[in-house]
């Protein structure tokens, strides 16, 4: 098996799929016409790791899945997904595993890595969180002046945070309301300073999660809080606990908090939600219980990607549907719609894990590709969408959806109803309703203005309920797919240089503004004209 694999248009059978796109274009086959096929429900929905996948509506046929199947096939797109799974190396630019599965693997069994078992290693510090997010939520460890903690601020970006944002907006029922969350990301002042002003120095915690402990915004972020907190009279150091890789200068002697846990080079930051990163607020939030019964639905379909047939296999339909709208029929557009508020902050979390993973130009063995692979990812919860840009969605430039539903809401003793039905009855309603005019469109060639072109293509994925390893399984689905939809594409979905360049200019530009801070009769130095021009802006000069 080659590791890196090969780009999906190097397979002898792209040029098929490109006639199959031109064929599925033509009016015969729009989407009114093959919804409206007895064994379309058989043959294009599927069951499996705790979630239903209804792709009925999009815009394929069995010759068109049969090609996709046979070119997953050859690119060997699931025995590489199991190499994820086992520890290889796949991620081949840096050299090391991607082993986030390795996070919710209860089985019990070794995976050996360079000597290490690293499921060993993880169930360490997942027992040293459970322990001590019991230890705070009992009130057995306190503040420095000995009152208990009530509140818990987050500090981290991007991958150290929108994860776990989404799980505990998404399981936020769930709470007890014991301990508050936070999250202080955005390295703007006003992040902090609301934060700042609704919590309370004595009882909040400080969770700084960076794995080199070299983030520049959660640096600032920790910074000003230490300095709220020597301000408002606490002892920092009874205050902070930092999750970061072992050694790093957050791991140190020289940075004295309450507890530090590790996080691991083989587990990026926008797969880490189900590790240390996630689970040590989660867990003093929710309680471990709650955190670890996510965890156990994520494993549940980490099974099912690794092992269910290609024919079966959720994940893998999911990433083929996606290279087929984006490569074959030219969507450069996915939005992700759940019709439940809990998971608003959903989206937020699959367009970084998306994004960063599968935005790149080259091939994973260092070539240009043909065309940038990715797609934009963007969503907001229905019916709010629907209201905000479904517009565009019905007359504008058609785009790719998922549409999430649950089958059983948590408040289920709100049976008021309005016009006939209750308020979860109606928040189908609206679901199944987008999807079919979505799909069928209504023609009006006689009043433009009124006319719906249709044949715009989506997805549901519909959970039981909102339960926690329900939520696990909807994240592990999301996952799996994003690195099956690299592999088909041929690129590494596991680094991230795109996100390194700007973070250099920043730096000069930071030099630049910290010279000026030191000297300020020194006058403004930058090669960029336009740049200096808003530095001077900024400096009143």
């Amino acid at each position: 098996m080659n590791p890196t694999g090969y780009p999906f248009r190097e397979h002898e059978l792209y040029r098929s799929l490109v006639d199959a796109a031109d064929r599925i274009r033509r009016p015969e086959y729009h989407l009114r016409n093959l919804v409206q096929d007895d064994r379309r429900w058989s043959r294009f929905s599927r069951r499996g790791g705790g979630l239903l996948f209804d792709f009925t509506r999009q815009r394929i046929d069995e010759p068109i899945l049969e090609l996709l199947l046979r070119v997953a096939g050859d690119l060997e797109i699931l025995p590489r997904f199991r190499a994820t799974t086992r520890g290889e190396p796949v991620n081949v630019t840096e050299k090391r595993p991607a082993l986030h599965t390795a996070a919710r693997d209860f089985s019990g069994q070794a995976l050996m890595v360079d000597g290490t078992d690293v499921v060993r290693r993880l169930e360490q510090v997942r027992d040293q969180f459970r322990r001590f997010s019991a230890d705070v939520r009992s009130g057995r460890i306190t503040g420095s002046t000995g009152r208990a903690f009530q509140d818990v601020v987050v500090i981290g970006i991007g991958g150290s945070h929108l994860g776990t944002e989404f799980v505990a907006t998404a399981l936020a029922p769930f709470s007890d309301g014991k301990i508050r969350l936070h999250f202080l990301s955005n390295v703007d002042i006003h992040n902090f300073g609301l934060i700042a002003s609704r919590v309370d120095p004595e009882t909040t915690l400080w969770i700084v999660i960076s794995k080199s402990y070299t983030t520049v915004e959660t640096l600032a972020n920790a910074s000003q809080a230490v300095a709220w907190m020597k301000a408002g009279g606490v002892d920092p150091a009874g205050h902070l606990v930092t999750v970061t890789s072992e050694g790093s200068p957050g791991d140190s002697r020289d940075t004295p908090v309450l507890a530090t846990f590790h996080m691991f080079d083989f587990i990026g930051g926008r797969y880490s939600v189900t590790s240390a990163v996630g689970g040590v607020p989660l867990s003093i939030h929710l309680g471990y219980d709650l955190f670890e019964e996510f965890l156990r639905g994520a494993e549940k379909m980490d099974r099912h990607a690794a092992g269910a047939p290609a024919e079966q296999n959720l994940p893998l339909l999911a990433a083929l549907i996606s290279v087929w709208n984006t490569t074959f029929l030219g969507y450069q557009h996915q939005a992700i719609i759940p019709y439940a508020a809990p998971l608003s902050r959903l989206p937020a979390h699959i367009q970084q894990l998306n994004m960063e993973s599968n935005g790149k130009s080259a091939t994973a063995d260092g070539r240009l590709l043909a065309e940038p692979a990715g797609v934009v990812i963007f969503g907001e919860p229905g019916t709010n969408a629907q209201h905000s840009f479904f517009q565009l969605a019905h007359q504008g430039r058609p785009f790719p959806i998922d549409f999430i539903g649950i089958r059983r809401p948590f408040y289920d003793q709100y049976e008021a109803r309005y016009q006939g039905v209750t308020n979860h009855q109606e928040l189908w309603a609206n679901l199944l309703a987008q999807a079919t005019a979505l799909a069928a469109g209504q023609p009006a060639p006689e009043d433009p203005a009124r006319h719906f072109p249709g044949n715009r293509p989506s997805s549901l994925i519909v959970l039981e309920s909102l339960d926690p390893a329900s939520l696990g399984s909807l994240l592990s689905f999301y996952e799996a797919r994003t690195i099956m939809e690299g592999y088909l594409w041929g690129i590494n979905p596991f680094d991230q240089f795109g996100v390194q360049l700007g973070k250099t200019v920043a730096g000069r530009i930071r030099q630049t503004i910290a010279r000026s801070n030191a000297d300020p009769g020194r006058q403004l130095e930058f090669d960029d004209p336009l740049v200096r021009v808003h530095l001077e802006r900024l400096f009143g000069r």
